[in-house]
């Protein structure tokens, strides 16, 4: 069972140039330092799991919760000391994806700047491929 968290944006970014890296999902230090304080009183959980669900006006939208386990199918994304696993389901979704924490005047969100994807809802919650 795991516990829900905070909400994210999807932005899709044009002429990006995909740099190779052995991971499918990048982190930037401030994801890395957000994922860092969300679990540190939490040592029953693992790390963070993102995976994709059906919903919103244009159709997918990533999920985020707090794992206790990695699954057989769950890729595993280790960087600057935290873990973030990737559902089987939202593999593909991510790949080249940098996974960003944005702290504005109005909200607090993790953001995927993802270059696959072909548009976003206009409140940037759900995007299709």
């Amino acid at each position: 069972m795991s516990a829900s968290m905070v909400r994210a944006t999807v932005r899709a970014v044009s002429k990006r140039k995909l740099l190779a890296t052995r991971a499918a999902l990048t982190l930037t230090p401030a994801a890395v330092n957000k994922i860092r304080v969300l679990l540190q009183d939490k040592p029953e959980y693992i790390g963070l799991k993102v995976g994709v669900r059906t919903r919103g006006c244009n159709g997918l939208t990533y999920t985020l919760d707090y794992t206790k386990e990695k699954a057989k199918s769950d890729e595993e994304v280790q960087q600057d000391g935290v873990t973030v696993f990737i559902e089987k389901k939202a593999q593909l979704t991510l790949l080249g994806t940098e996974m960003d924490f944005v702290n504005s005047k109005l909200s607090s969100e993790f953001v995927f700047n993802n270059p696959n994807i072909k548009g976003t809802c206009g409140c940037g919650e759900s995007f299709n491929m």
